[in-house]
């Protein structure tokens, strides 16, 4: 080492004026393109998305039924494989 002190509370000189790299023009144009490329796989897609709903559909629904019916009884195994009588 040099035998400088590095300390993380002080500021770093080549962080100053940084801004995040989304408000750069650089990532203005990949959000733009991203856009772009999710609305035509959308046109392009939507009729095989729609073609598999009535199979995904039950599923779907199975896993939110699921969820949501688990709430009011703390989970599985909460009593450690003993049998309340």
């Amino acid at each position: 080492m040099n035998g400088r002190d590095h300390r993380s509370d002080e500021p770093n000189g080549n962080d100053e004026g940084r801004r995040p790299f989304l408000k750069t023009p650089a990532g203005f144009a990949l959000c733009v393109f991203l856009a772009i490329g999710a609305v035509f796989l959308w046109l392009e897609h939507r009729a095989h998305v729609f073609g598999a709903l009535p199979l995904i559909l039950p599923l779907l629904i199975c896993v939110g039924m699921h969820f949501f019916m688990h709430r009011g009884h703390g989970g599985h195994g909460g009593n450690g494989g003993r049998h309340e009588r």
